[in-house]
């Protein structure tokens, strides 16, 4: 009976002791564990930083180049316009040379211009109905006049109107001169007619 009680005693106490060397061996084994995976991380390095610095090289490499590709760019753009304003003040100059045809306008004015009856005077021919016209005509142009048309209107003594009659001159005046015709043929007139007012109607330019 004694050696079965001691034999129990034993038992109950001896898996108590086994746990507690199993508890304390792996806490040991946890600890050394613990350190391997320590010593075995990575030094911390400057890896990032280099990473972080070639980026931003990389970066700012990438906006000077930009702004270098961008200055030819504007220069080109410059150079592009300059020819414009070139052509801007060539039309410029050019537009005057447009405007001389002033002067040819001034060559074709109107012979009428300078043409003009200097002096005149009537009479009747013939049985009274014919109207003999003395008349001087003075050209002031600078070229000569040919073809001259007069138009004479005649009216009664109070001014009231009667007639007009109409005569070409086929004949030439020279520039700066004058040239008289005596008793030119007008046409017949209203035997009432006491005044005449003649006028020049056309002329041509030689």
């Amino acid at each position: 009976m004694r050696i079965g009680s001691a034999s129990f005693r034993n038992f109950g106490t001896a898996p108590s002791g086994a746990i507690r060397l199993c508890a304390s061996l792996a806490a040991s084994l946890l600890a050394v564990a613990g350190i391997a995976a320590w010593l075995m991380l990575p030094e911390p390095s400057d890896t990032g930083d280099d990473d972080v610095s070639s980026s931003s090289s990389a970066i700012i490499l990438a906006a000077q180049t930009a702004s270098g590709d961008t200055e030819p760019g504007q220069a080109v753009v410059q150079d592009a316009t300059a020819p414009a304003a070139v052509d801007h003040a060539t039309v410029g100059i050019a537009a005057p040379q447009a405007s001389q045809p002033a002067p040819d306008a001034a060559a074709i004015k109107s012979p009428l211009d300078g043409l003009r009856i200097a002096s005149q005077s009537w009479r009747r021919g013939g049985l009274g109905s014919k109207a003999l016209v003395t008349l001087t005509l003075r050209n002031r142009n600078d070229f000569a006049v040919k073809d001259v048309e007069i138009a004479c209107a005649f009216s009664r003594r109070d001014g009231s109107p009667l007639t007009a009659r109409k005569r070409l001159i086929p004949d030439t005046i020279a520039m700066k001169s004058r040239k008289t015709y005596s008793q030119m043929l007008i046409g017949f007139v209203n035997i009432n007619a006491s005044k005449a007012k003649c006028s020049v109607v056309t002329a041509s330019r030689l």
